[in-house]
């Protein structure tokens, strides 16, 4: 069992931190004996863990904060996603938290974000929870025994999960008790009042989302693969776009599921592990996740038999956002290097519920950064308020909550990158199809894959085009196999005259959003829609 060392001591004095016995990097058999020891979970019917985690079963996006210091005020995207805290507050619940640990058993593990050394970090993370030492242990990169002999880290996360700042949160300039504090100056975060094991993830990603632009290297929310030919394409989307589910193609290879990073050398992911949702789980539809829930896998917030241990997916009650945590290895087609060479294609992924976007069109490089500031999808409205249209969203970089410096940094790299490496940019429709999500139904995942494989089999370059003259972007005429009436759009609609209303409509809904970014970028405000 791997215990406190010299090198943790001389950490934990220089933090003032006075824990009982430190627990230091265990491997999973140990950590899920000390997960059932301490009744923080039980043992599913597959051997996977299952747990629960408390009052939040997602991220807590309004008590998150970045400390308002000198070094690194200038360069934060400050407002409602970055939030401002004076040190002060930190401090305070920094010693809260040194007081009301001491003496307890504690949790770290050490290890590294990022599969390119000449880009990663090595990061820290100390629990109170054996299930979150399990969960890091799951989605970080595991270090060789000696990496640990004298491991510095370059940033550490305290988790404090069971601890909150109590009655004094509104005078330290939270919003409530609970409280994710990232202080970039000191390399350290602090986390509190909340068991969401998914905050230390996505911590960690804010972290280098702030970092890594400095070094000219692009920090992406996206999964990436790559073919027989060694290929990459990335994939970039919001929740319910299928990202998880297109990236994860018998014919090519995982290279990550959802964060990585973009240098000189190529791509490669940040992450060791994979955390996807489960809700509505079945084999049939998601093999790779579903063969993935085994002895090293974590299931958070789901139904189960107690019984049987049987767990129930389509059971909502406890959350939608049901999740499971496991090893990128329990998948079968991995590069297990993490890292792969520049991308040949990015493919932007919306489920318009308008059905105005084609099935597929391609970009250039300019409308990327376009359609990448604006990172649209759209959602249907809930029934109970009686409304009968779909709901636009937009997320900044296709991933908002973690963006901490300005948006056009990253998109400005984004476009550069492509013009230096060739990239190819397609923006894929995996919403609704002939008429708005009232009048059609979805485009079928099998469309979707065949045009997401006449991309990356080159096909699509061979392809005619004609012009949106609205958003700008071109649709192919013909693709591959895919059968001609399938990839225009306005055709498809009984009525094109209200298709042309919908295709209005949605473009203004783009220039409203964009209305944010014109005093940064206004030089990409050309490659979006026209209204005249």
């Amino acid at each position: 069992m791997s215990t406190s060392s010299n090198n943790i001591n001389n950490f934990m004095e220089k933090m003032n931190l006075n824990f009982g016995h430190v627990y230091r990097n265990l491997p999973i058999p140990i950590l899920v004996e000390h997960v059932l020891k301490n009744k923080e979970g039980v043992l599913g019917e597959k051997g996977e863990i299952i747990c629960r985690s408390g009052k939040y079963t997602g991220r807590t996006p309004k008590d998150k904060f970045f400390v308002d210091e000198d070094s690194t005020r200038d360069t934060i995207w400050w407002g409602g996603i970055n939030q401002k805290i004076p040190e002060k507050s930190f401090d305070i619940l920094l010693d809260d938290i040194r007081n009301k640990l001491q003496g307890k058993d504690m949790y770290v593990f050490d290890g590294f974000a990022g599969a390119s050394e000449a880009n990663q970090i090595k990061v820290r993370i100390i629990t109170m929870k054996a299930w979150h030492a399990h969960f890091v242990t799951n989605m970080f990169i595991r270090p060789r025994p000696e990496d640990l002999d004298n491991f510095e880290p370059d940033f550490t996360i305290i988790n404090a999960c069971e601890l909150t700042a109590g009655d004094k949160w509104e005078s330290l300039g939270l919003n409530s008790e609970t409280f994710a504090i990232f202080n970039l100056a000191k390399k350290t975060a602090i986390i509190g009042g909340t068991e969401y094991a998914g905050e230390m993830k996505k911590g960690i990603f804010s972290v280098l989302n702030y970092q890594l632009p400095f070094k000219d290297v692009m920090p992406m929310h996206c999964s990436a693969n790559k073919n027989n030919k060694g290929e990459v394409s990335l994939f970039f989307g919001l929740s319910g776009t299928g990202k998880t589910t297109l990236s994860t193609d018998e014919n090519c290879y995982l290279i990550g599921d959802d964060e990585h990073g973009w240098s000189d050398e190529g791509v490669f992911n940040f992450e060791g592990g994979c955390y996807a949702k489960t809700i509505n789980l079945s084999k049939e539809k998601e093999p790779g996740i579903w063969n993935s829930i085994k002895f090293g896998a974590i299931l958070e917030n789901v139904v189960y038999d107690e019984q049987t241990r049987k767990v129930n997916f389509s059971d909502s009650s406890i959350t939608e956002n049901t999740r499971v945590s496991y090893p990128i290895y329990h998948i079968d087609k991995i590069e297990p290097s993490g890292c792969g060479a520049h991308p040949k294609y990015i493919i932007f992924l919306t489920c318009d519920a308008f059905g105005v976007m084609p099935p597929v069109a391609k970009l250039t490089p300019e409308q990327a950064s376009y359609h990448f500031l604006s990172g649209y999808t759209a959602k249907v409205a809930g029934t109970e308020l009686g409304v009968n249209e779909p709901t636009s969203t937009f997320s900044t970089c296709f991933g908002a909550a973690f963006m901490v410096r300005y948006p056009e940094v990253y998109a400005d790299l984004l476009s550069k990158k492509m013009k230096q490496h060739n990239t190819k940019a397609f923006l894929v429709n995996t919403g609704w199809f002939a008429g708005s999500y009232s009048q059609s139904s979805r485009i079928d995942i099998k469309t979707t894959r065949g045009i997401i494989h006449n991309i990356s089999n080159g096909a699509i370059d061979k392809c005619s085009f004609k012009k949106d003259f609205v958003f700008g972007y071109e649709i192919p005429i013909t693709l591959g196999d895919i059968p001609r009436e399938l990839l225009d759009q306005r055709s498809a609609w009984s009525d094109p005259n209200e298709y042309d209303k919908q295709r209005m409509k949605l473009a203004n809904m783009f220039v409203d959003n964009f209305k944010q970014f014109e005093e940064h970028a206004s030089h990409l405000k050309p490659f979006g829609p026209k209204l005249s």
